[in-house]
């Protein structure tokens, strides 16, 4: 009886054995499946964000631990029948900085930054580079000066989210043959999106080359004609003082610095744009634009140099920067509209402009436009909007805040008969403005505190002024009062000097516009 017994408990013994090898060979076996799998996800990863981790992997055999493994002890397990062929780790992309996936600096194509030699290629090079790879970097480094002549880092086809680190130097050609017969920017970016310029460096336009031929074939802005001097000492358009000793005459059209054409989620920040030969710094059926904490700096004097030009343009943010130029700081055109300025000194200029819009008898569409805690200072004018006569379209929803002038001389102006030739035709249709607010303007101007000239055909409406304070300080013109024409709307306070010249309320005959001018 017992040797049955025996022989019942060995036999249970070796089926219990059988099963628990049988579990063992298929637990080895799931487990080198899942360690291959595991292994080419990670090739594949790599491969999409390289160094991610910051090191090379390495090859796991048997029973060595892989980098992803749990912290507790596993058991030693016998190595798998079929070894994995190790995956060679992917080298590093040329100069990676965490958080982008790869960089390219022009140097490494071939740009010398000596301030003389030819980089055009070079960058040219180092952008088509850079465009193939999404989130890449193109370096432009410090302590080196580049010489680059008209180029477009163009798209559609590049990788979004491209940063153009801007630490050097680039400087504009002033040889005339660099131009041929004229071109209307220098370093344009067109169709992107995503891309950011950013950096302590600076883009040097030369300007001086180009503006040596003013006042004789560019345009006068119209509020000079205002200008009356105190005595026959001041010139109306004295010359200017920069004058061109580098090379012959340049083309008459004059480039932009830097433009932005077609591309979404544009920002511009730490740089320094100077001395354009016409606009620093545009931006053309853009759409989400940021600037910020960056500077414009030419004369006051030198001849349409914008800072800030806006076109087509929506979704636009910018605050924290300083614009110096011999035009309009920020000049918005027509298609534009989600504007909002704040906290920028503007100044020597022409201020901040909303126009001039309708020439050519064109319809222009501005709205929503925001204009707060701004300081401006030596300019001709303080917060200007301008319209040709002949246009259609509108301007509706615009806010003027808290804007601090400092010997300004036209600090608040309206002008629909806008004309920067000698004699434009008179014509009934117009632009048409209505929703403009100004509060807290306050500071010193010297020669007209506030001057609205609006159609007479299509009124201003809805013109709400608020804690207008403006002192005058007579220099070298001389002073006016205060002037309205067919400006309607509300004095919400008294204001300084009194503004009794806008009439309260809505005109009686408004014309309704008809749908050719609605926008």
């Amino acid at each position: 009886m017992e040797g049955l017994r025996f022989r019942s408990i060995t036999f249970m013994l070796v089926i219990a054995f059988l099963v628990w090898s049988s579990s063992l060979e298929m637990c080895n076996a799931r487990r080198g499946k899942h360690w291959r799998h595991s292994r080419e996800t990670s090739a594949s990863l790599l491969k999409k964000k390289t160094k991610r981790h910051g090191s090379s992997h390495h090859n796991h055999h048997g029973g060595s631990k892989s980098p992803t493994a749990p912290s507790h002890k596993t058991p030693s397990l016998p190595p798998s029948p079929e070894p994995v062929e190790a995956t060679p780790p992917l080298p590093p992309q040329k100069g990676y900085k965490g958080g982008r996936s790869a960089t390219f600096n022009v140097l490494d194509f071939g740009a010398k930054g000596d301030g003389s030699t030819d980089d055009t290629k070079a960058f040219e090079d180092a952008w088509a580079a850079a465009c193939k790879v999404e989130a890449s970097m193109m370096i432009v480094p410090a302590e080196y000066a580049f010489l680059v002549g008209p180029i477009s880092f163009s798209g559609p086809y590049c990788q979004a989210n491209i940063l153009f680190q801007l630490d050097g130097t680039i400087v504009a050609p002033t040889e005339n043959e660099a131009w041929g017969k004229g071109l209307l920017q220098w370093l344009e970016f067109t169709k992107l999106r995503g891309i950011t310029i950013q950096g302590q460096g600076t883009i040097d336009g030369r300007g001086s080359v180009w503006w040596e031929d003013y006042p004789f074939d560019d345009p006068i802005d119209d509020e000079t004609r205002f200008l009356i001097p105190l005595n026959s000492s001041v010139e109306r358009n004295p010359p200017m003082p920069v004058r061109n000793e580098l090379s012959a005459k340049m083309p008459s059209i004059k480039p932009t610095a830097l433009r932005f054409y077609g591309s979404f989620n544009v920002t511009v920040t730490g740089i320094t744009i100077q001395n354009s030969p016409q606009c620093h710094l545009k931006f053309d059926n853009c759409m989400g634009v940021l600037v910020h904490d960056m500077s414009i700096s030419s004369p006051g004097d030198s001849p349409n140099t914008d800072g800030i030009h806006l076109q087509n343009s929506k979704d636009v943010l910018i605050h924290s920067s300083s614009l110096a130029c011999g035009d309009d700081c920020v000049s918005i055109q027509t298609g534009c509209s989600n504007v909002y300025i704040h906290n920028v000194n503007c100044g020597p200029g022409h201020g901040i402009s909303i126009g001039s819009l309708g020439r050519d008898n064109t319809k222009a569409c501005v709205s929503n436009i925001t204009i707060r805690d701004v300081n401006i200072h030596n300019t001709m004018t303080g917060v200007r909007i301008k319209t040709w006569q002949g246009g259609s379209g509108s301007v509706q929803g615009v806010m003027f805040s808290n804007i601090q002038v400092s010997e300004v001389q036209f600090p608040i102006i309206i002008d629909q008969f806008y004309c920067d030739k000698s004699t434009c035709k008179n014509q009934s249709s117009a632009v048409a403005l209505s929703g403009i607010t100004y509060e807290r303007i306050r500071g010193t101007y010297t020669v007209k505190p506030v001057h609205f000239a609006c159609s007479d055909s299509l009124p201003c409406i809805d013109v709400t002024l608020t804690a207008i304070q403006l002192k005058p300080v007579q220099e070298q013109y001389h002073l006016y009062n205060p002037f309205c024409w067919q400006t309607f709307g509300l004095l919400s306070t008294p204001t300084v000097p009194p503004i009794d010249c806008l009439q309260i309320g809505k005109p009686s005959k408004n014309r309704i516009q008809s749908d050719h001018d609605s926008c």
